[in-house]
């Protein structure tokens, strides 16, 4: 991104990206409480900007790992148990996350025991070795994995008991648990639901965001 900010704090319609997306699971009634998990020196401060951009149900900030993993577990450990059911886990430079979405994937989640949401695969994807193509892959049975991903509470507690979280290769959630045979399933969900990562993806965001309605 060319910049020494983290992404999450650069600016969509003079607003910081990730109250762009804490918005929409604001507005969400199947999440109760927010967990921000943010590098530890951004952390101070950030409570104090809840209520001017109207976050009633942010709960409080933590600081995270040096990994995805370690990060997550951080904000998991957060959590009380006692009464804890779902976790939703989600990026913070996913600002078009729609609010259907989400609930959607909280309530697979809540029947299966977890759920991703997903995107469609649109291109058609080969697989190669060394320098050649070795094979065309059957997209209908591919899916992005995009976020949140959900699932039980104490689902995801005993997955990221089992793992080393310095493991920069564990870069979603949904590996952990598969790696314990659970069962997940899965919504797919809009494909405006974009990482952003480059410069141009927020040129698309905030083009998509001037467009809709006031949330």
């Amino acid at each position: 991104m060319a910049t020494d900010r983290p992404k999450q704090f650069l600016e969509l319609l003079g607003i910081p990206i990730i109250f762009h997306t804490l918005k929409r699971f604001e507005q969400c009634t199947s999440i109760d409480e927010l967990v921000v998990v943010l590098p530890a020196e951004e952390s101070a401060g950030f409570l104090s900007l809840a209520g001017k951009y109207g976050l009633r149900k942010l709960a409080r900030v933590v600081a995270g790992g040096t990994t995805r993993a370690e990060s997550v577990k951080h904000g998991l450990m957060s959590i009380r148990a006692s009464t804890a059911h779902l976790v939703a886990v989600h990026d913070a430079v996913r600002p078009l996350v729609t609010v259907d979405d989400i609930e959607a994937t909280m309530a697979e989640a809540d029947k299966v025991g977890a759920a991703i949401l997903t995107t469609r695969v649109t291109d058609t994807i080969k697989r190669i070795e060394g320098d050649s193509v070795v094979e065309t892959l059957n997209r209908e049975s591919l899916r992005r994995a995009v976020t949140p991903q959900c699932f039980k509470y104490e689902i995801l507690r005993r997955a990221f008991n089992e793992v080393d979280t310095s493991d920069s290769l564990f870069t979603d959630e949904s590996t952990l648990v598969e790696r314990m045979g659970c069962p997940i399933g899965f919504v797919d969900g809009s494909p405006l639901n974009i990482k952003i990562t480059t410069p141009h993806d927020l040129l698309i965001a905030e083009a998509y965001l001037a467009a809709e309605p006031a949330l």
